[in-house]
């Protein structure tokens, strides 16, 4: 009997997969860069569900890379340990093994013992130090303390020695297998910005919208994250920016599988004309009666910001009694303070529209996803 093909593919054994489709989302004059990406999984045996997260082992920037290796004074060719103990030479080490953009206190350490002036480092790395730390970690990266103290030299064995392993990046999948049988689908974000006179970028994303050839790839199964199995049941979705991605996601699965359960999706970004994400999908799913409801937050779009939470109290009854009817609750995308700000408006439409004091409305929340009827995916 042969083994499961599915088995082959890993976080260990990532699956070298082919980036077929590079699409930017956002139009002329968006403040963001936000891009869609098809990967081939075609010969792979790679399964995945709607819900699921997709890793992604990326590749550092070499012209970053090349930089860094000027400012150590090296030239890349000598032989380092990569993070599983093999040899390999440091540029090959710093392009896929190693974090070259935040730093550890390791390196903040190392530097502080070679350069008697990068003294106030070795305080920053105690405990009483936490602030300080995260004071002068904010917005800087490895090469800003070498360009800091030059006159700290490291062996090109000193310095991997005090880098951090790199990981891989888990997305969102925006795409049902049952849709793409041989594809997989992500809603990413290209990350760049300025910082202490540098441009900086996000590794992964930019890795995907600029370098990008072959992408190592795994998925990573998010059970807690499914539609509901009985396909007649309504789902309310709330997903702004790139946290519509697993949601296009629901929406193709719940088209194919002609599930009869009714769709809302809140979705918002900057501005209408140039982040609509998918607009042409979400309009064609309104005008076949896939998607019922499709609630829209554009906040730069007038004088006072609004954001999905705001369309959810202006929606208030209809949204309870959607919840009344059973439906599932989901919330993809920022953490820190979108899923909490949403997460306030609920108890606030329990509150308006189911007549509940704040006792009760954290009750019915609390029920709701002790019956796993309210999930996240936030990030």
């Amino acid at each position: 009997m042969s083994a499961d093909p599915t088995a082959l593919y890993t976080r260990k054994n990532p699956f070298p997969a082919k980036l077929a489709v590079n699409r930017k989302l956002t139009g002329s004059g968006s403040a963001k860069d936000t891009r869609h990406f098809e990967i081939d999984l075609t010969g792979s045996g790679v399964t995945y569900e709607v819900g699921d997260s997709l890793g992604v082992f990326p590749t550092n920037d070499p012209s970053l890379v090349s930089e860094l290796l000027g400012v150590l004074g090296l030239t890349g060719g000598e032989i380092v340990p990569d993070t599983n103990g093999n040899p390999l030479t440091l540029r090959e080490a710093l392009l896929k093994f190693y974090v070259i953009t935040e730093m550890d206190k390791k390196l903040l350490a190392a530097i502080a013992e070679k350069e008697p002036a990068a003294a106030k480092f070795l305080l920053m790395v105690t405990p009483d130090g936490k602030d300080d730390l995260d004071d002068y970690l904010y917005g800087r990266e490895v090469i800003d303390a070498l360009l800091e103290y030059p006159a700290a030299k490291f062996t090109a064995e000193e310095f991997v020695k005090v880098l951090r392993k790199l990981q891989p990046r888990l997305y969102s999948i925006a795409s049902s297998q049952k849709a793409h049988p041989a594809a997989v689908h992500l809603t990413v974000a290209a990350v760049r910005y300025e910082s202490n006179g540098r441009k900086r970028e996000g590794v992964c994303s930019t890795f995907l919208a600029d370098r990008a050839d072959t992408v190592p790839v795994f998925v990573h199964t998010a059970k807690h994250f499914r539609v509901p199995e009985n396909t007649s049941t309504p789902v309310i979705m709330v997903g702004p920016g790139t946290g519509i991605a697993p949601f296009r996601a629901f929406l193709q699965e719940r088209k194919v599988t002609g599930a009869t359960g009714k769709n809302w999706l809140f979705f918002g970004d900057q501005k209408a004309e140039t982040d609509f994400l998918y607009r042409e999908e979400l309009e064609a799913y309104q005008a076949e009666g896939v998607l019922n409801h499709l609630s829209l937050a554009f906040s730069r779009d007038q004088a006072e910001k609004i954001y999905v939470q705001h369309r959810m109290i202006e929606k208030a009854d209809q949204l309870y009694a959607w919840l009344e009817e059973g439906a599932y609750f989901y919330v993809c995308g920022d953490a820190k303070r979108m899923a909490k700000d949403v997460d306030v408006a609920l108890h606030r439409v329990l509150e308006i529209s189911g007549g509940k004091s704040p006792k009760e409305a954290a009750l019915y929340v609390s029920e709701l996803k002790k019956l796993k009827r309210y999930v996240k995916d936030v990030y």
